[in-house]
């Protein structure tokens, strides 16, 4: 069984272009939308995502930080192998922009023109406590903390 570093799942989502984003809605139920990865990722256990202040997405986060990711790409030779990835973790909301600019990039204008200086744009970092893979016939699991990622 091939055990996967973050550093390996951070390679694997550099080819997954949009993730599904899970909350929990007001009423209890969950609630999924697509979330641009934009394929320019290092990813290091903290996703980052742009949207609009006023959707019931950044309401169901300040509501109950508990969310889900979901990604879907290809592995192996010529990318016949199917790849999965679940990463569980907790959201904030960021209205600061200074951070905003650290995590632009121009393919993101396609949907805030303005760019940065768009009104009501936040920053939604996911930050993972657990990250669920499974690489064609191999799965594993990646509990992350402050401190690193740990294997399962």
């Amino acid at each position: 069984m091939m055990t996967m570093t973050i550093s390996d799942i951070s390679e694997m989502m550099r080819d997954i272009d949009f993730a599904m984003l899970a909350t929990h809605t007001k009423g209890g139920a969950i609630g999924a939308r697509p979330m641009s990865n934009n394929r320019e990722v290092d990813y290091d256990g903290d996703a980052w995502f742009f949207a609009d202040d006023t959707t019931l997405m950044v309401e169901d986060i300040e509501a109950d930080a508990r969310v889900n990711l979901s990604y879907q790409g290809k592995s192996g030779l010529l990318g016949m192998r199917p790849f999965f990835l679940a990463v569980e973790g907790r959201a904030v909301i960021i209205r600061d922009r200074t951070s905003f600019a650290d995590h632009w990039t121009k393919g993101l204008e396609r949907w805030w023109p303005d760019g940065i200086d768009t009104p009501g744009l936040v920053l939604i970092k996911v930050s993972g406590e657990r990250v669920h893979y499974w690489n064609g016939e191999e799965e594993g699991e990646l509990t992350l903390s402050p401190a690193g990622a740990v294997a399962r």
